[in-house]
């Protein structure tokens, strides 16, 4: 099939249908209906094998975390899904291994209500793009900055489960399947986020690892924080894997794991926990806001723990 046959077949029906889409898949253009009051909130993701993802990975599962990393900065944001456009760069066209990302994709952008309204397809390294969009009424979103000494600094789900599984996955071992599904099929906390507007007083989604995306926000806000590091939440399979060989590397600077970390003010804790347990989603206060810039993270005795290197980055030679 041609370039113009791909698209046809395998993305023209992907995703929901919205009323807010004046014009969808098919033009030079999408036309979308921003209503009266609210605020586009959008974002870009690239995902390139070998890099972001396994060459060989499972093309469903690739096709639910390609839109998956998007969601979860509209949640950091809390902001409601709406569009998106998907950018394919293909070694070749491979109609089964389409099907299957189409079908990871179209499986997740239905569950969110998000309309696929644009792309385009190359010839090239298989490279995935994303631009996600969604709404937020005007005034609500929730910024990196904005955290204040004293607030509560919280983390939703675990912690480590997707740099377990590629640590295993490297050195050859069995991967558990749970820890396979935090990697390679992570669960957007766009419901939480939506939850929090109005009781976060900052957040942000950790794709690079906690102490760096923790490290934006307090450089966003000119603060610092303390975290305890026996508070962190943990997957027994990552609590286990410390226990052998305490590297507390693995849930903070690891990456991938697409959880929440947000800052709140302390007498807002009851009602964080209501919330969290409302929606079936663990939540966990890690730490304090303090007013000295820095991040410093303490193990059980009350020592500092030096992360040594705090995330994930794609140029760390350059100066």
């Amino acid at each position: 099939m041609s370039e113009f046959d791909l698209i046809r077949h395998h993305f023209s029906r992907i995703g929901s249908q919205r009323a807010d889409v004046a014009l969808g898949v098919g033009d030079d253009c999408a036309l979308l209906r921003v209503p009266q009051g609210y605020e586009l909130a959008a974002s870009i993701d690239t995902l390139v094998a070998g890099v972001h993802f396994l060459s060989d990975c499972d093309p469903e599962g690739l096709g639910h975390k390609s839109l998956a990393v998007g969601l979860s900065d509209l949640a950091a944001v809390g902001a409601e899904p709406a569009w998106a456009t998907l950018a394919l760069t293909l070694p070749d066209a491979d109609a089964a291994w389409l099907d299957a990302f189409s079908l990871g994709f179209d499986r997740l952008a239905r569950s969110y209500g998000i309309a696929l309204v644009g792309g385009d397809m190359t010839r090239g390294p298989l490279t995935i793009t994303v631009q996600i969009q969604g709404l937020v009424p005007a005034a609500t979103a929730i910024l990196r900055r904005g955290a204040r000494p004293g607030d509560l600094v919280c983390v939703s789900g675990t912690l480590g489960d997707a740099g377990l599984a590629l640590r295993l996955l490297d050195a050859g071992e069995a991967v558990p399947e749970f820890l396979r599904e935090r990697l390679e099929r992570p669960t957007p906390r766009v419901e939480l986020g939506l939850a929090l507007r109005g009781t976060a007083t900052a957040m942000i989604d950790l794709s690079d690892g906690l102490a760096a995306d923790l490290g934006h926000i307090l450089a966003a806000s000119g603060v610092g924080a303390e975290i305890r590091l026996p508070d962190l939440p943990l997957s027994r399979s990552v609590r286990d894997r410390l226990a052998a060989d305490p590297d507390w590397g693995l849930p903070l600077a690891a990456g991938d794991d697409y959880e929440l970390c947000f800052c709140a003010p302390e007498q807002k804790h009851t009602q964080i926990t209501a919330l969290a347990e409302r929606l079936g989603i663990r939540v966990q206060a890690i730490g304090r806001v303090q007013p000295e810039t820095g991040l410093r993270c303490l193990l059980e005795d009350g020592s500092i723990w030096d992360p040594g290197r705090s995330g994930y980055d794609h140029f760390p030679d350059a100066s």
